[in-house]
């Protein structure tokens, strides 16, 4: 069994929402490019790191259908530990709190944080520009949670410009269904030349999320949920879904709401912020 130290960091690792989500053009790798503006939420995964002497990473609790060298917890750490050749090992304990696949971006948090947290713990010294281009190596959406701003995005998510936001209260809500990222960017239907727009043009009027024409047809759970919400103001989905969200000035008047809920939807409410919590 590998010893632990007497090192121990708790970090969290927030929710995002894309307030909007255009899709410009798809590249000769397939990717595609978008241009798409993260917020985060005061609700967030927590995960809580304790260094072992030798090079063992290990994680908890175990998640139904995902290895440990699946998650991107796992991933990252391993990536860390090999880019800055270090001699340390952790043990990282995950407590998830974020819906899985509801396009609110908790693996990629998860994550960011762990990239985070154990160059940290380790003393690694990198920076956030280092720990940024490790962390698109495991996907689009991790290097904005390293850096912890409200941001335009452009390109497949990873070039970042510093945005503030109203902060709001915002209730989300998750319909019983997962799904997708790859279905529905494969989809034939999907729009993917939306002309860009202007950063001062999205703050402005704002925009709409391409995928969800897509996946409200293909998921009859995400159209419900969205003409549910609907009645009581804009409702929007975020990322690929199948989460969604609307705005409200006060947190009384986004709980009035929560109350009525379907018994068949989940949801929870947190205040939209400019600033990652895993920076404040």
């Amino acid at each position: 069994m590998t010893e632990e130290t007497s090192e121990t960091l708790k970090l969290p690792a927030p929710a995002k929402l894309n307030l909007m989500l255009h899709i410009t053009g798809q590249r000769a790798d397939g990717y595609h490019n978008l241009q798409t503006i993260f917020q985060f939420l005061d609700y967030s995964d927590q995960l809580t790191f304790n260094a072992v002497h030798g090079q063992n990473i290990s994680l908890s609790p175990s998640i139904s259908g995902i290895t440990s060298e699946q998650n991107l917890v796992y991933r990252a750490a391993r990536l860390l530990q090999q880019r800055a050749a270090t001699d340390q090992g952790a043990h990282i304990h995950l407590k998830k709190r974020i819906p899985m696949g509801g396009g609110l971006g908790g693996g990629s948090s998860d994550a960011a944080t762990a990239l985070v947290g154990l160059n940290r713990l380790w003393s690694l010294g990198f920076s956030l520009e280092q720990l940024a281009e490790l962390g698109l190596e495991l996907g689009a959406d991790v290097p904005v949670f390293i850096h912890g701003h409200a941001s335009w995005a452009e390109g497949v998510g990873e070039r970042l410009t510093r945005v503030t936001l109203p902060e709001p209260w915002f209730l989300v809500i998750t319909p019983p269904c997962h799904v997708s990222t790859a279905e529905i960017f494969s989809h034939k239907e999907l729009t993917r030349n939306t002309p860009t727009i202007t950063i001062a043009t999205a703050l402005g009027h704002g925009g709409k999320n391409e995928c969800e024409s897509v996946v409200s047809t293909l998921y009859p759970e995400v159209k419900m949920a969205l003409e549910w919400l609907g009645q009581f103001a804009k409702a929007r989905m975020t990322g690929t879904g199948a989460s969604l969200f609307a705005s409200f000035d006060s947190r009384q008047e986004a709980e009035q709401v929560f109350k009525l809920l379907p018994s068949a939807l989940t949801g929870f409410i947190a205040r939209g912020l400019n600033l990652s919590p895993l920076h404040q």
